[in-house]
């Protein structure tokens, strides 16, 4: 009883939303990932992890939630240690919004997969119908609640996979590329979206003109380690940390020109 309201002291309004502390990781051929990420995201933060491929970004997202184990180091999630004793809690609380949104929409309509993960957990009834209006109404999607999702574009089909995930109400909310493939509509309509929740959100991009959009604060992940950690468009705009971890901007596209909102 004591270790268990030792946990509920640790877990309130002053604890971070994620603490990464010496992360190491290797794959069961060997092969070393990570090999000692530290970082931490204050609550309410929106953060964006930058990185070439092969710099260990997957690796890292699925210690998140306790998909992968790590081989040294610890990951706590709002004063929660990722294990198995809280791995239900923990999952709750780590949302992750895959890049293909039908990797996430199973059900026959929009109404039923989103709520698939409030009514796992035992929520019902009137409760339960309140929790999906409200994510629904989150990501702009109430009016196709009824629509199967695979009659939706794909921009609506990202919406409701991030419906799915704010209906668990979670602590952060990590997106994979979330802006890959929609048009420039869509790819507005979503910014909208993640800038007016109020949740941590961890967004994994290559597209860096989105990460300086959206996120005032960028992490470098490079070769399993994290190389920079500051201000998105001071990291994006000093060109020998970009070329010495194989991050290019578009072309003509000057972070230095672009006046950040909040």
């Amino acid at each position: 009883m004591d270790a268990v309201m030792d946990d509920a002291v640790m877990d309130d309004a002053v604890a971070p939303s994620l603490e990464v502390s010496g992360l190491a990781f290797a794959y069961p051929d060997g092969q070393q990932a990570l090999f000692g990420v530290d970082f931490t995201v204050a609550r309410g933060e929106r953060v964006a992890l930058l990185g070439p491929n092969g710099a260990g970004k997957t690796t890292l997202v699925l210690h998140l939630n306790g998909i992968l184990t790590a081989g040294a180091g610890t990951v706590t999630v709002a004063g929660l240690p990722v294990g198995k004793r809280h791995m239900a809690e923990i999952r709750r609380r780590v949302g992750i919004v895959f890049q293909d949104p039908d990797d996430q929409l199973f059900m026959p309509t929009v109404r039923e997969d989103v709520a698939f993960g409030p009514a796992a957990a035992g929520m019902k009834g009137a409760e339960l119908e309140q929790r999906v209006r409200t994510a629904l109404e989150s990501v702009g999607m109430v009016d196709f609640a009824d629509r199967p999702p695979h009659h939706l574009s794909f921009g609506q089909r990202r919406r409701v996979a991030v419906a799915t995930v704010l209906a668990m109400e979670p602590e952060i909310l990590v997106l994979d590329e979330p802006s890959s493939n929609l048009d420039p509509a869509s790819r507005r309509e979503l910014a909208d979206i993640l800038r007016s929740l109020d949740v941590t959100v961890l967004m994994v991009t290559h597209d860096l003109p989105y990460a300086l959009e959206l996120c005032p604060r960028a992490l470098i992940l490079s070769e399993g380690v994290i190389a920079a950690d500051g201000k998105t468009g001071e990291l994006l705009s000093d060109d020998a940390l970009m070329r010495a971890h194989r991050l290019e901007l578009p072309f003509g596209f000057d972070p230095r020109s672009v006046t950040m909102g909040a």
